[in-house]
């Protein structure tokens, strides 16, 4: 009988020991793996490892596979990202050729309406009347347009070397009774004076072609103008009308228009940056490198 509860007394202890153990183990495991307990009791018996390695590579394989579609992402994203700049590009082309028919279509005659003229930005017009001279002013710094040179080197950061500005005169339109203003063009630095030009400052009445633009506005780090100065940066047509007493109404003169001697008509930029097709290499090049990683990781499983 002692014999009994003493076997009885040591199994008792035991057990607990045990329990307490196995209770410290699992608290143990569930800071790396939550609810994988080492042990697991069946048919009163404890058995090790089978049940932790099993749950262990269930668990391995859910993270497997919330990885393997989340990365799968990245492919998705970029080729998201070049059949944008595909639709971009697309609606840049279109642009560009609006731009080019406004600007060799057959001149208007200038329409005085405000409201529609809004609404002909980089239309050919024509009027006739005679520069004021005595109001010039000038745009600057500025380098001469070279229309075929810029669409050969449209989207890449390239410069003439020469700077000057661009003349601006007050235009007196016999026919509508008003007074405009005309950019009649380039002129190098040494050639901004008008006393260095005298042979092209025509008089009496002279017809001009040119194409409508519209008033700007500063666009950071571009100067503010200078009207005391008569320096000017950017167009802003109600200042620069307020100073020579013209219409807030601007074109620029085309090149047929330029006379001897005188500044360089056709200055208007009409070519737009086109980079579309370098980013969608781009975007389409980074689908197709990661779709392969991806496809190499977890369908032929290659370890990269």
């Amino acid at each position: 009988m002692a014999s009994f509860k003493s076997a009885l007394a040591y199994s008792t202890r035991a057990i607990t020991t045990l329990s307490k153990q196995t209770h410290f183990i699992y608290i143990k495991r569930t800071l790396l793996l939550p609810r994988l307990p080492l042990f697991k009791l069946a048919e009163g018996k404890f058995t090790f490892g089978r049940l932790s390695s099993s749950t262990a590579a269930e668990a391995e394989k859910g993270e497997d596979s919330f990885l393997k579609w989340f990365l799968l992402l990245i492919p998705a994203t970029t080729f998201g990202l070049g059949t944008w700049q595909v639709k971009r590009r697309q609606r840049k082309l279109q642009l560009i050729s609006e731009l080019k028919r406004l600007t060799t279509e057959e001149p208007i005659p200038l329409p005085t309406d405000p409201h529609e003229l809004n609404s002909l930005e980089y239309r050919r017009v024509k009027v006739r009347g005679q520069y004021d001279h005595s109001k010039e002013l000038y745009i600057l710094p500025r380098s001469p347009v070279d229309p075929e040179k810029e669409a050969r080197e449209a989207g890449t950061l390239s410069s003439s070397g020469e700077t000057g500005a661009n003349v601006i005169t007050p235009f007196h339109c016999t026919d509508l009774g008003i007074t405009i203003l005309v950019n009649r063009g380039y002129v190098p630095r040494k050639k901004i004076r008008p006393d260095t030009r005298l042979k092209g400052q025509v008089e009496g009445d002279v017809e001009v072609v040119g194409v409508v633009r519209l008033t700007e506005t500063r666009k950071p780090f571009v100067p503010n103008n200078d009207v005391e100065r008569n320096s000017w940066h950017y167009r802003d047509l109600e200042a620069m009308g307020s100073v020579t007493g013209a219409e807030p109404i601007f074109i620029d003169a085309d090149f047929e228009s330029t006379i001897p001697g005188g500044p360089i008509g056709g200055q208007t930029r009409v070519t737009l940056r086109n980079e579309h097709m370098q980013y969608m290499i781009t975007w389409y090049g980074l689908c197709a490198a990661t779709s392969y990683m991806w496809y190499a990781k977890f369908i032929k499983k290659i370890k990269l």
